[in-house]
């Protein structure tokens, strides 16, 4: 069996920078929520568009959450998981006008999703299962 081995911040951005897919995780009068989002890495956090009137941003801005990004080899059994701890805050669009021409998360989802906002992490934990036979792709900067 393999051991799960403890990734470093660095390894957990360049884990981050290189998937654009990823799932928030936060807490509505109703319960836990879970919600699948697409993002993009920008100053080492987690930028992604919503609607004013969704469930994020009605119950998680300014409130902690949690942001995770995994990459699963079901058949080698291997894979890593990264996961970030901070706090949903509105994103003012003149702090990404320089990010902007590089790549500005664009939804999946239809509708207007015009609320730009971001996971500011507090902390930042990451695990992967070894296979020496699998060498990790080089990582994707957006910036």
């Amino acid at each position: 069996m393999r051991e799960p081995i403890e990734l470093s911040v660095q390894e957990c951005l360049d884990r981050l920078a290189t998937e654009v897919f990823g799932r928030l995780a936060f807490t509505t009068p109703g319960g836990p929520r879970i919600v699948p989002v697409n993002y993009v890495l920008i100053d080492d956090n987690v930028v992604f568009r919503t609607t004013p009137y969704s469930e994020v941003a009605t119950h998680a801005m300014g409130k902690a959450v949690a942001f995770e990004v995994d990459q699963v080899d079901y058949g080698r059994q291997t894979g890593w998981s990264v996961v970030v701890h901070g706090t949903l805050e509105e994103v003012d669009l003149t702090d990404l006008e320089d990010q902007r021409s590089a790549w500005v998360p664009q939804p999946w989802a239809g509708g207007v999703r015009n609320l730009h906002v971001r996971v500011r992490g507090q902390m930042l934990t990451g695990r992967r299962l070894r296979d020496d036979s699998i060498s990790t792709p080089p990582p994707r900067r957006v910036l």
